[in-house]
């Protein structure tokens, strides 16, 4: 398979800027704003995303490494996630360590000013690169009686403690 080069159409700006104090998914950064700003030559691809409450943003996790020590497992297929103690494939897992360090977050729109997308719930590094945008769609993104798996064994407690990633403990 040939290599594959991805083009950044952005940068997300974000009140974040340590990766060990990130919140780990975006609804343990309810609240938290951002702007999302798309480089002038994938402006016009923003037409017509005010129409959206939320979206999918797709980005390189490009500090991924700094947290390496902390989620790392016995092989790099395996880490222990955030929320557990206990190794798990990568693939099971939303952790930044992976082999693609991709992210994806689903973000409330609150306006756009001509190439920047202003939003809130972003649980992204400030200076992240954005790799694409899609937007959330009721009709074909929810799906209902899902399962979670270990992630279902892990206490609300617990995810708002190690969720949120706090430095003091919130």
């Amino acid at each position: 398979m040939e290599r594959l080069v991805l083009e950044p159409i952005g940068i997300i700006h974000s009140e974040h800027h340590e990766p060990k104090q990130t919140p780990i998914q975006p609804v343990c950064a309810e609240g938290s704003p951002g702007r999302i700003e798309v480089f002038s030559r994938f402006a016009e691809g923003l037409d017509d995303v005010e129409g959206f409450s939320h979206l999918h943003l797709i980005y390189w996790l490009h500090r991924a490494a700094e947290i390496a020590p902390s989620v790392a497992g016995p092989s790099p297929l395996k880490v222990v996630p955030f929320l557990d103690d206990v190794p798990r494939g990568v693939f099971a897992t939303r952790t930044p360590v992976r082999p693609n360090p991709l992210g994806l977050s689903l973000v409330r729109l609150v306006k756009r000013r001509d190439a920047e997308l202003f939003v809130e719930d972003l649980d992204v590094l400030d200076g992240t690169p954005l790799l694409d945008i899609k937007p959330y769609v009721e009709g074909f993104d929810l799906r209902l009686g899902t399962r979670g798996g270990w992630t279902e064994q892990v206490s609300s407690e617990t995810f708002r403690r190690r969720g949120g990633r706090h430095p003091d403990g919130r």
